[in-house]
């Protein structure tokens, strides 16, 4: 039977590897890679049919950060699909990173090296802005947009006798430290990154509370240090040519550093592989690489408060009608609609 796996920032990195590893592992597979940059996308449709001609592989333009691109993404995979067996979220950015360089040698040459290129605690702050929908935009990108898109493709996720999965595509760098359930978007603080990632791994566990009993299940995985177009901008490219030596010496004696893309989609394929109902929607798969080069998963419990991953729900419901009602009635500038959404 097939199977449709819808693929947000599928045209590069963790996405694209994703999206070979599922082709070579199941031909019953119909993809549809979900980008922004649709000529990249056009390159990694093609570069997958070259390995796979006769593989079904859709194209559907979304930009996860615009509300409008997200609620027409959503019309289009409706039309299209009359059901949707996985959706892995994994589209997600992190603009203008900031390195504390004084941190990054001192902790390169300490104890603490592998944590720190591990979660980036302590190195690694973000400068955010607002896009046009008036929201944060890491906040938009990597959490909301894909929170509406869920809300959006409810009637193809959520069918009487079929299961849906969710997957998410979180990081060790979420942590409870950097979210605040007052400032939801991150707008005072420095680490939206770190904030998103976190709200996502609270998302995952509210929607299984709320959606299990409709078929649909919600996991998260965390690819491990893994060197992509994300990671690159991270630092300039003449430090990446001086320490990739020191980060695969690192590896022989640390799991996390799983470093190519294909090694970093393990658990984002695994997985595809599992039964929903033998996950534990508390847990963050971890994809992992052993020094030998082996790759595996492994599960870790997250740390969540309920309470709180009830409160952060019901203030997603809550801006995505503020949201919607704004659209409709078309005040994007509307005094009322911009003081609300500067209190989330």
């Amino acid at each position: 039977m097939e199977k449709v796996v819808v693929v947000t920032g599928a045209n590069s990195g963790i996405g694209l590897a994703l999206c070979e590893r599922l082709l070579s592992s199941d031909s019953q597979v119909r993809l549809c890679l979900a980008c922004r940059n649709m000529e990249r996308a056009e390159a990694a449709r093609a570069a997958l049919l070259t390995s796979h001609s006769s593989a079904r592989v859709d194209l559907l333009h979304l930009d996860v950060g615009s509300v409008p691109s997200v609620l027409g993404a959503a019309e289009e995979v409706k039309t299209r699909y009359s059901r949707i067996d996985f959706l892995y979220l994994n589209a997600g950015i992190m603009p203008n990173p900031t390195v504390d360089i004084r941190a990054f040698f001192k902790g390169l040459f300490s104890r603490n090296v592998i944590n720190m290129f591990a979660t980036a605690e302590g190195l690694l702050t973000q400068q955010d802005q607002l896009n046009s929908d008036g929201l944060q935009e890491v906040f938009a990108t990597n959490l909301f947009g894909h929170f509406l898109l869920i809300r959006e493709l409810e009637p193809l996720l959520c069918q009487p006798g079929h299961t849906s999965r969710l997957v998410w595509t979180s990081s060790s760098n979420a942590r409870r430290s950097a979210f605040s359930i007052e400032d939801i978007q991150h707008r005072r603080g420095k680490e939206p990154y770190s904030s998103s990632k976190y709200a996502s791994d609270m998302l995952s566990l509210a929607l299984n509370t709320h959606k299990n009993k409709q078929g649909l299940f919600s996991s998260v995985i965390c690819p491990g240090l893994v060197m992509t177009n994300l990671t690159y901008g991270i630092l300039p490219s003449f430090f990446w040519t001086l320490i990739m030596p020191i980060m695969w010496l690192i590896r022989i004696f640390t799991n996390t550093f799983t470093l190519t893309p294909y090694a970093g989609a393990e658990a984002l394929h695994w997985m595809f592989l599992q039964k929903p109902e033998s996950l534990d929607p508390r847990a963050k798969y971890h994809s992992l690489t052993s020094g030998l080069g082996t790759n595996y998963t492994e599960p870790r419990i997250m740390d969540l408060d309920d309470e709180m991953t009830e409160v952060f729900f019901s203030k997603l419901l809550e801006l995505e009608r503020a949201v919607r009602r704004n659209l409709s009635e078309k005040t994007a500038d509307s005094e009322h609609y911009q003081q609300y959404i500067n209190r989330t």
